[in-house]
């Protein structure tokens, strides 16, 4: 009973010890939740969620990361004790509720959109606070990014870019006002061309933005703001590049989406009189606006907006609202940043009149011609007043569009000097695309005309750098995606591999030039997906292109072509592999699927052949050519035309190619700061973060990756000349002196910095994040406190070369002492060999001495004896006299004789021995007759003394014989051994080939598995963006049957080949244990205590991979030497041990705890394996108390290593034998051990 007890209270106890480990878990909604560990399972860890409202669930080892005590709040996520992705998502969301949006990871800054308003958070007076302040030294703001770039510019004389990316909805648009709004005032109030700049945005955003479903302000164009500063960093001028208008949003959109937002602004906000000269009237009344028709206000501008102006579905439901849009006001804000620009009255009013053309144009409409046999239509009779007002706000004549709009010219290629002109009548649907194609031109080259004056109203003379700002649409999936998404998510694609290749690809290249020790990050490389796109031979563009240029051009034949050249690839696939059921409808020609970074997009080709090409025909591009609208003229001005023709034409993919190039050039030229904006909720609602979905943000945006690295790297870098250069103005003339790398090591050995804060490279000094600040500050502050640290620099300078010098003269006198002790050791050296040789020459004489020296005792005793004699003790004393003197003769001719031999010696010897003995047996015949008696009693106790002494003898003769039975013992241990030692390095030997086979097979199975866990998350990252997807759209996911990981898969081919006959993969921890101390099965005993080693060594991985970085191996459950064997050992399938034939062996090596004081002595650490697995473990320290461990109470603590796993049975000396362990263990305090295996057998 008492054993079973036991057993149940060791249980007990290791459940406790887990339950303590509070952990982060992954969960599909809030990302990660607290938990703790309750069972460790075959493949997976149960944990229990502190959280009652969330059930106890299984999670995967890759999906469990160990938590931080209490909730942690830090400026800079690399600042975390615990470093991993489930501790910045908390950090994320913690401060997120604390409306501390912007956050830190090194050098990049994560900006979380709080969807309101913060007080204060952008004003003049927060502009003031972070000019001129270094990176971390005020908390994370996009005004400390726009400062860190301004410096960056001035110190490194190099042009900077800074890339604000992340999902629709994130606050791009608004982290590039704010980064405008900082360049533009940082040094003083903003002057007009700076004004002029800022100006730019609402304009931008008026023509450029428009509702989605995930963004109300959403940028449906990239543009890169280039601010341009002379030699004094003032502002001089800017310029705009902008990138792919989404032109296919002025002619349709979803029911909850708006048109571009200058169409609603000039509805709501134009005065009266403009809205009548323009025909304007409610969204209603326009088809182009048949999406959202409410206006975006508040409830005062809400009572300004006329009643005529307000659709239904705004008189129903009111106005939309949004803490920054304001269609009312953003109309009088965009009338007076026009007239900013230098636009006159007239300039704006053509430009409003050309978006008012574009909504009238939109109401014109078809019919057929019921007597015309070709097939012709005319525009209806309903939509004559529209064609009317078109008409005349672009300034042609109303017959001519009307024949433009329902025919095309075509030219023959005989027939006169041009050919002949024929007029090709169009069908309804033909006829409502060249409408659609006028009015995406229309406004286009609207949009270029806008961009160009703002350009020219910003012009700069000379330039010495700039800082570009990059805002583009990020990553965006819908229902239904087309070519804009297709290009939009290909810009995003360059720039993740930007991202990837800038930040973690050549960080870790430099750490390596520079000789820093830092782990090297894996991270997925989407080179593959920027291939399939843009590559020459059979990329998705060149392909499209190709077809573009056919005379019959087919959606579905381009799609089979895609397919047919991208058939294996995995980025690539058919509709029907899509997650979400609305895209699995599509056949396999109308469509194709790309895994991109961020998840995989279903892409319905059917219009991308039409997308690709939007320039017009003849009749509509001679049309406004020759119109009277003189904006409209510039906008298509005549004898600009490309040469006509299929072949000739470019396409839409192919200039944006162009540009995309041209851009990442630039950016690859400049400096580079990153912004990563967040989405924290789909709702678009303030106080609410959906950990799941930001968690996918992150993962995609490589943030975690840089985490990763970070938590090793050095993010703050400087050369030492330009280090030395940044503060010479500030030294005094005795440090300005110093070479740049001495004053580096000068300036950061004597601050007061820790050592583990910055790395000397090759060329450069590192900094941790944060660092660098520190030391900014310090230089940076005032003459007493720079007096201090002039000072301090002067005494480390000293200091240091009075330690070179202290150094080399210890080295000199080590050098003296040690030719004095070799001097020494010579000596002692010769002493002895003398000796030794004097030894060997007169051992003969004076053990013939000492032999004779014998027989004088012998002589005493008989002269003791004869004392006795009644009769003849004269004659006896006077033999044994002439004894003596015999003895002094011969001890004399031996000392006398130094060439006396050991034969003569002998026989001199003998003679005494002889007359020795004569006397004796006289002595004796005497004795015999006269004290028979008495002689009896004194041989009796001479017998005693005699067998006294052989029982001595015998004992020593015992030890003597127990000695050399452990030497035997010993040599036996040492030739196994040895035996085992020649037995492996044969077997070395014959494997030396299939290693290599092996080797490349191991290499091939690691790429292997990298890529399945790249496609794992891949497939993880689809899943979750369907999920969005399906939420937003109400739509399905169909879950595809669930993935077996790699690592189960190879441990199921191994039982297979193994016929194992237990299955312990759904045994608990507690049972297996349970089990070793129980089972009577050999069998299941043996597979038992193998499963649970198993999981003991994944259970203490886990926790060395998540463990504190403040903390070294505390918990170091064996010498450094035998774990550093463990993992250098060849991966080879280890022979199966029965438990019959196991042996018990024992093994002591030295013993130091990694995070031990310096000048500790080191200890012992005793092992004591009972077969292949440890049964006791034993640490000895001299300042500590013995730490003694036993299998079954302290598995958690003990070395989990099997014993050819630790490479004890090849280290000399190392094993000894049991008496020695137990005379150990149990002078410390062990109990006897007791195989409790055995006990129950």
């Amino acid at each position: 009973m008492d054993f079973y007890t036991n057993i149940e209270r060791r249980i007990d106890k290791d459940v406790r010890k887990m339950d303590t480990q509070l952990v982060w878990a992954r969960d599909p909604t809030e990302g990660y939740i607290q938990c703790r560990i309750t069972e460790i399972g075959a493949k997976d860890f149960e944990v229990t969620p502190v959280d009652r409202k969330f059930a106890k669930r299984t999670c995967h080892i890759d999906d469990i990361f160990s938590s931080c005590e209490g909730p942690q709040d830090h400026d800079d996520n690399c600042e975390l004790m615990l470093l991993n992705e489930a501790t910045f998502l908390d950090n994320l969301k913690v401060r997120y509720y604390k409306d501390k949006i912007y956050t830190y990871v090194a050098n990049i800054l994560i900006a979380v959109n709080p969807y309101r308003e913060i007080n204060d958070l952008y004003s003049s007076v927060t502009i003031k606070q972070y000019n001129g302040r270094s990176l971390g030294e005020l908390p994370p703001h996009v005004f400390a990014i726009a400062d860190k770039a301004i410096r960056d510019m001035r110190v490194l004389k190099c042009s900077q870019s800074i890339i604000v990316s992340g999902e629709s909805g994130a606050g791009k648009t608004e982290s590039t006002k704010y980064l405008l709004k900082y360049l533009c005032h940082s040094h003083d109030s903003a002057g007009p061309i700076e004004q002029k700049i800022l100006d730019a945005n609402p304009i931008l955003e008026a023509f450029g933005n428009a509702k989605t479903t995930r963004n109300n302000n959403s940028s449906r164009f990239g543009k890169f703001i280039e601010v341009h500063y002379d030699a004094k960093c003032q502002v001089v001028g800017g310029y705009i590049s902008h990138y792919l208008l989404e032109k296919s949003r002025i002619c349709t959109q979803s029911s909850e989406e708006r048109n571009y937002h200058v169409f609603y602004m000039l509805l709501a906000g134009a005065p009266q009189q403009l809205r009548d000269k323009l025909g304007l009237g409610k969204p209603d009344d326009y088809r182009y606006l048949s999406g959202c028709t409410q206006y975006f206000a508040n409830a005062k501008t809400e009572q300004l907006i006329p009643t005529a102006q307000k659709s239904k579905d705004y008189q129903q439901k009111g106005a939309l609202r949004d803490p920054i849009i304001d269609d009312y006001n953003h109309f009088q804000n965009l009338d007076k940043a026009l007239s900013r620009l230098g636009l006159s009255d007239v300039n704006k009013l053509e430009i409003y009149s050309l978006v008012a053309a574009v909504l009238h144009l939109g109401n014109i409409s078809f019919e057929e011609i019921p007597d015309d046999a070709r097939g012709g239509c005319q525009v209806s009779e309903a939509s004559e007043d529209s064609l009317t007002i078109t008409c005349r706000l672009l300034g042609v004549d109303p017959t001519e569009l009307r024949q433009a709009l329902v025919s095309r010219v075509m030219q023959s290629k005989g027939g006169g000097f041009k050919g002949t002109v024929i007029m090709v009548p169009l069908k309804i649907y033909e006829a409502s695309n060249a409408r659609d194609a006028l009015a995406k031109a229309i406004y286009s080259r609207l949009f270029d005309r806008i961009v160009a004056l703002i350009n020219q109203s910003i012009p700069f003379k000379a330039s010495n750098f700039y800082i570009g700002v990059l805002d583009i649409a990020g990553f965006e999936y819908f229902t239904v995606n087309s070519f804009e998404q297709f290009c939009i998510n290909y810009c995003n694609e360059k720039l993740q591999k930007f991202f990837n290749d800038n930040i973690l690809k050549n960080e870790q290249e430099l750490y390596k030039r520079e000789g820093l020790n830092v782990p090297e990050i894996s991270f997925t490389d989407n080179q593959d997906i920027i291939d399939l796109i843009e590559s020459k031979s059979n990329g998705i563009y060149t392909l499209l292109d190709e077809e573009s240029k056919l005379p019959k051009p087919s959606a579905s034949h381009f799609t089979t072509e895609v397919h047919k050249a991208w058939c294996n690839h995995f980025r690539l696939g058919l509709p029907r592999s899509s997650r979400l059921k609305a895209h699995r409808i599509l056949r396999d020609e109308e469509g194709f699927l790309v895994r991109h970074f961020a998840g995989g997009v279903c892409y319905n080709t059917e219009q991308f052949i039409e997308k690709n090409n939007d320039a017009l025909h003849a009749s509509l591009e001679g049309l406004v050519q020759e119109c009277e609208n003189p904006l409209l003229k510039t906008l298509f001005p005549s004898g600009s035309t490309s040469p006509r023709g299929k072949l000739n034409f470019i396409s839409v993919g192919s200039k944006f190619k162009t540009q995309l190039a041209e851009l990442m050039e630039k950016l690859e030229k400049n400096g580079t700061n990153f912004i990563r904006c967040i989405k924290p909720n789909s709702k678009m609602v303030d106080k609410e973060f959906e950990g799941g979905l930001a968690l996918a943000q992150l993962k995609c945006s490589g943030t975690i990756s840089v985490l990763e690295l970070m938590e090793h790297g050095y993010p703050s870098r400087v050369p030492f000349g330009d280090l030395y250069n940044m503060y010479k103005s500030y030294l005094p003339p005795e440090l300005v002196k110093l070479p740049a790398r001495t004053f580096c090591e000068a300036m950061l050995h004597s601050l007061n910095l820790s050592s583990k804060d910055f790395k000397f490279g090759i060329t450069k000094v590192f900094f941790r994040p944060g660092k660098f600040v520190e030391f900014d500050r310090i230089l940076r502050s005032d003459p007493e406190n720079l007096l201090a640290i002039v000072t301090k620099v002067k005494k480390w300078l000293i200091r240091s070369r009075w330690v070179k010098t202290i150094l080399g003269a210890a080295c000199a006198i080590r050098l003296k002492n040690r030719i004095k002790y070799r001097n020494k050791c010579i000596l002692v050296m010769q002493r002895m060999v003398r000796g030794h040789l004097a030894r060997k020459h007169h051992r003969p004489r004076y053990q013939g001495i000492a032999k004779i020296n014998k027989i004088r005792l012998n002589a005493q005793k008989t002269i003791e004896i004869a004392t006795g004699l009644k009769n003849g003790r004269e004659v006896i004393i006077n033999e044994v006299n002439d004894i003596y003197r015999q003895i002094e003769d011969a001890i004399k001719s031996i000392k006398e004789n130094e060439k006396i031999t050991s034969r003569e010696i002998d026989s001199l010897h003998t003679v005494v021995m002889a007359n020795m003995n004569k006397v004796t047996v006289d002595l004796n015949s005497k004795l015999k007759e006269q004290q028979q008696a008495e002689e009896q009693e004194r041989l009796r106790k001479i017998q005693e003394a005699l067998e006294a002494e052989r029982r001595a003898r015998e004992e020593e003769e015992r030890k003597k014989q127990e000695e050399e039975e452990n030497k035997r013992l010993k040599a036996e241990m040492e030739a196994r051994r040895k035996a085992e030692e020649l037995k492996r390095l044969k077997q070395e030997e014959e494997d030396r080939r299939a290693a290599l086979a092996l080797q490349a097979q191991l290499e091939k199975e690691a790429q292997d598995d990298a890529k399945y866990r790249q496609q794992l998350e891949q497939e993880r990252r689809d899943h979750e963006l369907a999920l969005r997807l399906a939420n937003e759209s109400n739509g399905q996911v169909e879950d595809s049957p669930p993935v077996i990981r790699k690592s189960e898969n190879v441990r199921a081919q191994q039982q297979a080949l193994g016929k194992q006959k237990y299955d312990l993969s759904k045994w608990k921890y507690s049972e297996l244990r349970d089990a070793i101390n129980t089972s009577c099965d050999i069998e299941l005993l043996e597979a038992c205590r193998q499963e649970f080693h198993r999981r003991l060594k994944v259970y203490h991985a886990w926790k060395a991979k998540n463990r504190k970085r403040t903390t070294m191996d505390e918990n170091e459950r064996a010498p450094k030497s035998v774990m550093e064997a463990a993992t250098k050992a060849p991966p080879l399938i280890q022979p199966k041990h029965e438990i019959t034939t196991a042996q018990h062996r024992y093994f002591r090596i030295p013993f130091m705890r990694a995070n031990a004081p310096e000048n500790t002595k080191r200890g012992l650490w005793y092992a004591h394996f009972d077969g292949q697995w440890i049964a006791r473990q034993m640490e000895l320290h001299a300042d500590k108390p013995p730490i003694l461990l036993i299998a079954g109470i302290d598995d958690m603590q003990m070395c989990e290593l099997s014993l050819e796993e630790t490479g004890l049975t090849r280290k000399r000396g190392a094993e000894i034998l049991e008496i020695e362990f137990n005379r150990e263990w149990e002078k410390n305090g062990g109990k006897p051990y007791k195989n409790l295996g055995s006990q129950i057998l």
